[in-house]
């Protein structure tokens, strides 16, 4: 197949994935228009349709979603062989994507990857904050951070972190103001700071266990977030309760800005870890990637 071709399958693939022009050409560095024009080469040649567009958006139809099901893991295993070529530079090289959340970038990721981009310049690392369960192959990431009962058990799960436990917590001034909840039950008469996951669409309900015996609360209140730094500021500045893992709220606590409550109701639970797919090779900038956030 001529090289255009190729090229013109790679248009394809990534609006498709996207579902969108605007964020496929800015994946691959090319216009709108170029896009647009190579796909309909493409569909031309095939003589038959492979994007249904609309005003909103971008989706294969039956004959695209075939296509892409088709050549979609080949186009990975060619770049995946490319990566796994700079073994043979002298300097590893090459790019690696993780999806992962604002807080563990922060204390951990950025930390341990730093040293390794300032060693091997050649190196790029992309970080995707998200807050939602994204699908990595899918979506085209090396890697993901996430906690450890939430990895599908078709990946690979190395742990990044210590064991780590949820806190309650809320501003002096606001208990000045509130009675300190004493049981789980009690938070229904309070004003807590909900999460929504981005993925379900739904409020994080409160999980608390002790001495064996599970509750879950639906919490209600003022304000609702979907990351985790504007839970931590809004229930600085006296808003309500709020529930996330410790090391969120850590320095403030250590500090006496934040009260911690119902701390006998959180016990331990398996931490950060990194996750990938067990069957894709991996470059050796990944490798070098692995090795760093290894515990």
């Amino acid at each position: 197949m001529a090289r255009r071709n190729l090229n013109d399958l790679l248009a394809f693939m990534t609006v498709a994935r996207e579902g969108s022009f605007t964020r496929a050409g800015a994946s691959l560095g090319v216009s709108q228009s170029a896009l647009s024009q190579a796909i309909k080469a493409l569909e031309e040649r095939l003589q038959i349709r492979l994007l249904t567009r609309t005003t909103r958006s971008v989706s294969p139809t039956p004959a695209g979603e075939r296509l892409l099901q088709a050549i979609g893991n080949r186009f990975e295993e060619i770049e995946s062989e490319l990566d796994a070529l700079t073994a043979l530079r002298d300097k590893p090289a090459g790019s690696v994507r993780i999806t992962c959340g604002d807080h563990v970038l922060r204390t951990i990721l950025l930390p341990k990857l730093l040293p390794v981009m300032r060693r091997y310049p050649d190196i790029r690392m992309e970080f995707d904050v998200s807050y939602g369960l994204r699908d990595i192959v899918a979506d085209r990431f090396d890697a993901g951070v996430r906690l450890g009962e939430n990895i599908d058990k078709d990946m690979i799960a190395m742990p990044i972190s210590p064991m780590l436990r949820m806190a309650a917590v809320a501003s002096p001034d606001y208990f000045a103001r509130h009675p300190v909840p004493k049981t789980p039950g009690d938070l229904t008469a309070h004003n807590c700071i909900n999460i929504r996951f981005p993925t379900s669409g739904g409020l994080y309900v409160w999980e608390f266990e002790k001495r064996g015996r599970e509750v879950n609360v639906r919490v209600d209140g003022q304000a609702i977030f979907n990351t985790s730094p504007h839970i931590v500021q809004a229930t600085l500045d006296g808003l309500g309760i709020a529930y996330l893992p410790e090391e969120e709220f850590a320095p403030h606590i250590e500090g006496g800005r934040l009260v911690r409550v119902l701390q006998d109701w959180c016990p331990p639970f398996s931490g950060y870890h990194l996750y990938y797919p067990s069957r894709r090779q991996h470059s050796p900038a990944f490798a070098l990637v692995v090795e760093a956030l290894r515990l």
